[in-house]
């Protein structure tokens, strides 16, 4: 039998693996009250479970250490398998890299927008790659504004690299269960 695909609860809730129980309880509160299937104009019965399954896995402390355990190699296989099959070559495994960078860049921007610097190790780490092979990637994400790097070494991406994730829906992620542009972001940790 296969190895069930990893999900990452903390990606669905939208908070930081650092969160304190309290802001995980607040977030889902506000997710179940969307997403509910009784609500009429923004129920969705598949987004409030997994909701609710990240919700019992993250509140339990039993449940959280035990996921926290296997969260880095979890979320290592997924961005690992995304470029698996990538042509190592050529312009189709060029533009996934540029994808899976930029995505891992954007959501480290929105986990902290001040502080959002991932280092060249991690991003090997993530992606699978070697820094060498990353080396032409950021050089070109940098050359066009995409991504800048930041006091503490690592690479963010820029306000312009933010639009460009937005307008051609490169993220490589699950689906956001908050958008954007919602007011009630701003309730948000």
């Amino acid at each position: 039998m296969g190895r069930e695909p990893f999900t990452d609860f903390y990606e669905i809730l939208q908070v930081s693996p650092g969160a304190d129980q309290e802001t995980i309880e607040r977030v889902y509160r506000l997710l179940a009250r969307r997403y509910h299937p009784d609500n009429q104009s923004t129920g969705d019965a598949q987004k409030f479970d997994m909701v609710t399954k990240a919700y019992r896995t993250l509140s339990s402390p039993e449940k959280r250490a035990g996921y926290d355990a296997s969260y880095e190699s979890g979320k290592n296989q997924q961005w690992g398998s995304f470029l698996k099959g990538a042509p190592s070559d050529g312009a189709e495994g060029d533009k996934k890299t540029y994808q899976a960078i930029l995505s891992v860049l954007y959501l480290a921007r929105r986990r902290d927008a001040e502080n959002a610097g991932v280092g060249i190790f991690q991003l090997e780490k993530l992606l699978g790659l070697s820094e060498k092979h990353l080396d032409f990637h950021i050089w070109y994400l940098k050359e066009k504004g995409w991504v800048e790097r930041v006091e503490s070494g690592g690479f963010a991406i820029t306000a312009n690299g933010v639009d460009q994730v937005i307008e051609k829906d490169i993220l490589i992620t699950q689906d956001k269960l908050l958008p954007l542009n919602n007011n009630d972001e701003e309730k948000m940790p």
